[in-house]
């Protein structure tokens, strides 16, 4: 069994309020979750207007495809137009931790 996790860390376009963060953060998440079935969350600045951490899981038990669905996740936000990608934190946990 393997274990992926991404952290993003988003400057968010525009955005004046939390009202206006969550109608940006939402969709992403959704998205996420949608299209690659990974557990995905809001996880830190959740008092900041214009930035963001989304955290995403996701259990494999074929590395190649884990590696695959969180490459693809990766492109996903960064390709975002109304966020920029500030960093990326990747972790993988195999059969040897």
């Amino acid at each position: 069994m393997y274990v992926g996790t991404l952290s993003f860390d988003l400057l968010l376009g525009d955005v004046r309020s939390l009202k206006e963060k969550r109608s940006v953060v939402r969709p992403i998440v959704a998205e996420l979750q949608r299209k690659y079935a990974v557990s995905a969350a809001e996880v830190d600045h959740m008092d900041l207007h214009r930035r963001a951490v989304i955290g995403l899981a996701t259990v494999s038990g074929d590395a190649g495809h884990l590696t695959d669905v969180l490459d693809r996740c990766e492109r996903l936000v960064a390709g975002r137009p109304e966020v920029e990608l500030l960093s990326v934190r990747r972790r993988f946990h195999g059969e040897d931790d």
